[in-house]
């Protein structure tokens, strides 16, 4: 019951977040504990007799994974000049506060008092962004991170790069559309856009969330009808014990 719970719970967090730019859903996955050996397959019975099965009795399941689903999410076009969305694999590299680094799929982008580029919390991207002059008269962003900038007194350009995990299910969520880095994930690989692997820009373009609103509401009540079924099997279960109690009086 504790297990189906958390089930729920994990259901609700991915319906809440079902118009997050770049979220990703939860996968939660069970694993069944260890069993009570009542009689051991295999055991010597006499004259070279063994027991062909065991006598198990199970504990019941636990959760033992709530890996995110790193399934690409509808792009949705915005006509933001610096709206980017990731089509592939890859992050945006942002900065904290406190100088360390978060990874993001939020390419909602702003900008800054200074021309600096920054997610709508304000932290710096980074991965090759540069500051856009406040006299620019147009930003693009190619497929392959090309970015140029045209100013009154000619263009400027950069590159931009993304960062990839060898594991992206082990990168830690922080909130705020950020992931961490953790020695499950491996360490960040930088690369150019459309390159070794690496997904492809977008611009004017944010990638939603890749929650199916379907799918999640049959796996909802496919976790509360095994809750309620789990209940009513402990019910039972004490009302039998209560009977065989009762037989002694």
């Amino acid at each position: 019951m504790e297990a189906q719970q958390m089930n729920l719970n994990t259901i609700a967090n991915n319906l809440a977040n079902v118009n997050t730019t770049g979220f990703k859903k939860n996968k939660i996955e069970f694993q069944d504990m260890l069993y009570q050996k009542k009689r051991e397959v295999g055991a010597e019975q006499g004259a070279g007799n063994l027991t062909p099965t065991s006598v198990e009795v199970g504990n019941g399941t636990r959760v033992v994974s709530t890996a995110k689903v790193y399934t690409q999410g509808q792009l949705t076009q915005t006509g933001e000049k610096m709206d980017v969305a990731i089509q592939g694999d890859g992050f945006f590299e942002v900065q904290r506060p406190d100088g360390t680094t978060a990874y993001t799929r939020d390419g909602g982008f702003k900008l800054g008092a200074d021309g600096a580029v920054v997610t709508n919390d304000g932290l710096p991207v980074l991965g090759g962004f540069q500051p856009i002059p406040v006299d620019a008269q147009n930003v693009t962003i190619s497929s392959t991170g090309q970015v140029t900038v045209e100013t009154p007194g000619g263009q400027q350009n950069f590159q931009l790069q993304l960062v990839r995990f060898n594991n992206p299910a082990g990168l830690r969520s922080a909130g705020g559309n950020l992931f961490d880095e953790t020695p499950a994930s491996g360490a960040p690989n930088l690369g150019n856009p459309s390159e070794a692997g690496f997904g492809s820009l977008l611009q004017s373009h944010l990638e939603t969330s890749n929650v199916n609103v379907a799918e999640e509401m049959v796996n909802m009540i496919l976790a509360q009808r095994a809750y309620e079924v789990n209940a009513k099997a402990i019910q039972s279960s004490d009302q039998m014990m209560e009977q065989a109690n009762n037989l002694k009086r």
